[in-house]
């Protein structure tokens, strides 16, 4: 292999595929990442086995070949680099990659491209292509419920459902359940309902590029496996197997209070009532009074012995009943956080039931929030 790229393009492709590097692994060649040249570009790919990331730079190609390289090295290496041309040359009898960027010189041991875990071939005419920009948006919207808890492995995905033209993504951690919706212009040929891990979904959000417009998935048949095909990058993942929890069920139907609020103005009080309700357990308490004949007013408040305490009030248009309701302050500063529109809807039945946010004037998104104990 004799390859020429830029330093800039180098560095770029292996910050995309290096997250899916395995850090602790009984396979050495999981550290590493695959270099190979393929039509005229140079394909770098990583794998953890759960997941894998392939990506394609463009390079002048002088000699075909392949070869993996640690990927704590290399990544380290390129990004001491001056922003010039890097040419690689690989010695195949001892497996050793000379890398040369203006007067360094330096060589680095690899494992032969033969021991590495092959990525999945796929036909793009296969899959279903997503508009890139509401993709990503849903992504941003859900995949932040999900749990972190290993014990539950199923609440640790985002549901996805693909239904004629409406595709769904849904998660939950059981405190939570975030749940976004967007139609197609035209129905899709397969119907499909899997659970994709979370931090999948969390690393295609972070590889798209400008570049890209659509975003093609590929679900093949009784492989296990779900693959996002964008113009210069490839995303596969591992899915969940297990029954995700019927969330439909956990939403409430009704509202006995209905306030509406400022997004921004809300999400400022609860940053700030955050720094002093972190010290504790991140509860904060919402006293949502309505009045009569004009706005009303909810009074947000954390206290704890440790920091103090924090009163915000923040003026609302409040149908219905009084209501004193705790929540995670965390949970709602990060649903708040990816919501749009410029005011929110509350809906809320008593201080023991959930609470249900929604964006006003969008129906496609859904999030419910469980109380916390008064106290």
């Amino acid at each position: 292999m004799k390859v020429t790229v830029t330093q800039q393009h180098l560095a770029h492709g292996l910050s995309i595929v290096s997250r899916a590097v395995s850090p602790r692994s009984t396979l050495p060649v999981l550290a590493n990442v695959l270099m190979a040249t393929d039509e005229g570009r140079l394909r770098l790919s990583a794998t953890n086995l759960e997941l894998g990331i392939t990506c394609w730079i463009p390079a002048q190609i002088s000699e075909e070949g392949s070869i993996t390289i640690p990927a704590r090295t290399i990544v380290d290496l390129v990004s001491t680099f001056s922003p010039d041309h890097v040419n690689m040359t690989l010695d195949e009898r001892t497996q050793t990659l000379n890398l040369v960027c203006n007067s360094s010189v330096h060589d680095i041991k690899g494992i032969d491209a033969q021991d590495f875990p092959p990525m999945p071939v796929t036909d793009p005419a296969d899959g279903i292509e997503l508009n890139l920009a509401d993709f990503k948006d849903m992504i941003q919207q859900v995949a932040f419920a999900a749990s972190t808890d290993e014990a539950r492995p199923v609440l640790q995905g985002v549901k996805m459902d693909v239904v004629e033209n409406v595709i769904t993504l849904a998660a939950t951690d059981g405190f939570r359940i975030s749940v976004r919706r967007e139609s197609f212009s035209s129905p899709i040929r397969q119907n499909v309902s899997i659970i994709i891990p979370a931090r999948a979904m969390n690393e295609l959000a972070r590889i798209f590029s400008e570049d890209d417009k659509a975003v093609t998935m590929i679900v093949p048949q009784g492989r296990g496996q779900v693959i996002f095909r964008l113009k210069d990058a490839e995303l596969v993942s591992q899915l969940i197997d297990g029954n995700f929890p019927d969330y439909q069920a956990i939403i409430p139907k009704s509202a006995k209070t209905k306030t509406i609020i400022s997004t921004p103005a809300f999400l400022k009080a609860c940053k700030q009532a955050e720094i002093i309700a972190r010290e504790g357990n991140n509860v904060i308490r919402l006293d949502i009074l309505p009045e009569e004949g004009g706005p009303g007013k909810v009074e947000i408040s954390a206290q704890t012995e440790e920091t103090g305490k924090s009163d915000i009030s923040v003026e609302a248009n409040i149908e219905g009943s009084p209501l004193l309701i705790a929540f995670n302050v965390k949970f709602l500063r990060e649903v708040l956080d990816v919501i749009h529109s410029p005011n929110v809807s509350l809906e809320t039945n008593a201080n023991n039931s959930p609470g249900v946010i929604r964006p006003v004037g969008d129906e496609n998104f859904v999030h419910v929030i469980m109380p916390m104990h008064l106290g």
